[in-house]
């Protein structure tokens, strides 16, 4: 009894608390203004609010639909095979891999950037097929870097028929098959960037098992053999010259 009657006491002295009328025509700070020539305005509150969206999910975005996903996978298993541990850290290795697909993904974005933001922002296109236009360069991009056999695998399990060109591959069967291509190929990359690296280490504790000293860790003594030849062959420039050439 005594609850019931303090949410009465809040709803006749504090009307903001009280029930309150909604207009039939919907919140005034959500509406979509529709024009004589069949263009619709959003209000700001609707743009804020797929701003707010489209940051939630750029993360996603930028590992699924980018370059992102190969060149940081590379650069964790070179990391491993030079057996540094946390050297470079893993925020180095992140501002790495994000710079390198900034410039992979350059023509693609600068092509966004003129055919779809441009005529956005002049009023020349709409929102629709701004982001249709936009995720079309995407899948552009993707379908080049993604293997026919993924491609056909995953539109076999969806019952999909074959397509006639590119553009007419759903987002949904593109995605996954493009992580699954960049998955593979990192994998076959960080293979070869292993083999030189596991020859010194076992080189080194052939060395020490036949000198008899078996409690020196192998690791250690071949960790320096391994930055001396990583720095004369230049791997650095080796490895991101190389990882960018594999992109389409």
């Amino acid at each position: 009894m005594k609850k019931n009657s303090i949410i009465l006491f809040f709803i006749l002295f504090f009307p903001v608390f009280g029930i309150t009328q909604v207009s039939p025509e919907g919140l005034d700070a959500l509406t979509i203004t529709e024009a004589a020539n069949g263009t619709k305005t959003y209000s700001i509150s609707l743009k804020i609010l797929a701003l707010m969206t489209a940051l939630t999910i750029l993360p996603s975005l930028v590992l699924g639909m980018t370059a992102f996903t190969r060149i940081i996978i590379v650069m964790s298993i070179l990391r491993q095979a030079l057996g540094t541990q946390q050297t470079p850290p893993n925020q180095i290795l992140v501002a790495i891999s994000l710079f390198l697909t900034f410039f992979v993904m350059a023509p693609t974005f600068n092509k966004i950037y003129s055919d779809v933001s441009e005529p956005y922002n002049k009023g020349e296109m709409n929102l629709s097929e701004a982001v249709e236009t936009g995720g079309g360069e995407l899948k552009k991009f993707m379908i080049k870097n993604t293997r026919k056999n993924d491609l056909l695998m995953f539109a076999q399990m969806a019952n999909e028929g074959n397509f006639e060109n590119s553009s007419e591959v759903p987002f949904y069967i593109v995605l996954p098959a493009y992580i699954t291509s960049e998955l593979k190929t990192a994998f076959q990359i960080g293979f070869l960037l292993f083999l030189p690296f596991l020859v010194i280490d076992m080189v080194v504790a052939s060395v020490l098992m036949s000198l008899g000293m078996m409690m020196l860790s192998p690791m250690l003594i071949a960790l320096p053999f391994k930055l001396l030849l990583f720095v004369l062959v230049d791997g650095w420039s080796m490895t991101v010259g190389s990882l960018v050439g594999t992109f389409s």
